[in-house]
């Protein structure tokens, strides 16, 4: 599904959360690399300040670092009032903050599970809340929301997790038909498994998933790369990599109780 979307001006803006490392620090020098200005948002004001730098230097656009706990309510509603003083228009919302918990449920502290509902659910419905309504007003801009082949199915040692991605392209593809014609597009990009910290932070946790063969650990830069041109396309769904594209065709044409069983299968395997 596509809506055509005009190629960006020099003047057009894209906010990228969780852009301090991983595909949010990929996602982020692909858009500057197209010619957007940059906010940055992340927790880690240093990490950001190092990268805004290097951006600027690389790509000669404009780059502001807001370092911004989004898991905290009340968190993006306030960006959004900071970046409107200093009158940042927001072209292209990107909203990639999120983190992952491989662990049976019962045996995840229920704090770390509101932790993952809070940030990968809750900052990007507010996200979404406190800047579309200003695209919309405007009849122009984008939204890319993150989420992961993990939204497709079941994923038993990942169930939490799972279930925040399958809500972020359930909330996607639901936003995207609300705004049909309105000149505003909502894509989600749904990448497997990827090199980034927050795949070294799970293996040093689970040896298992440093074992992983090459072909099934994508590359942030070539997600990156896809993800934006599909958001620019006006693309609903961009799933990178032929081999994940393949996974979640399979996930759609298995019986749903068959696919739970596989998925159980595999995950107790991991764990």
């Amino acid at each position: 599904m596509r809506d055509p979307a005009p190629n960006p001006s020099p003047a057009e803006t894209a906010l990228v959360t969780g852009a301090s490392a991983g595909i949010g620090e990929a996602l982020a020098r692909r858009l500057a690399h197209e010619g957007f200005a940059l906010v940055l948002v992340a927790r880690r004001q240093a990490r950001l300040d190092e990268l805004a730098a290097a951006l600027k230097a690389e790509y000669g656009v404009r780059v502001d670092a807001v370092a911004c706990d989004l898991a905290q309510a009340g968190a993006a509603a306030e960006l959004a009032a900071t970046l409107a003083r200093k009158r940042r228009r927001i072209d292209l919302l990107v909203n990639n903050a999120g983190v992952l918990e491989q662990n049976p449920f019962v045996e995840t502290p229920v704090s770390r599970q509101r932790e993952l509902v809070d940030l990968n659910v809750g900052a990007v419905v507010e996200m979404l809340a406190a800047f579309v309504p200003a695209m919309l007003d405007r009849g122009h801009g984008r939204v890319l929301n993150v989420a992961s082949i993990a939204a497709f199915q079941p994923l038993p040692g990942l169930a939490t997790y799972a279930a925040t991605k399958a809500f972020v392209l359930s909330l996607t593809e639901a936003l995207a038909e609300e705004l049909r014609g309105s000149g505003v597009s909502a894509t989600a990009l749904c990448p497997g498994i990827t090199a980034t910290s927050m795949l070294e932070t799970a293996a040093a946790r689970n040896p298992r998933l440093s074992r992983l063969p090459p072909a099934l650990v994508g590359d942030a830069d070539a997600v990156a790369a896809e993800g934006v041109r599909a958001c620019l396309a006006g693309e609903v769904v961009c799933v990178p990599g032929w081999i994940n594209r393949a996974t979640t065709l399979a996930a759609g044409a298995t019986p749903r109780g068959l696919l739970r069983r596989i998925a159980g299968l595999v995950g107790r395997a991991t764990l």
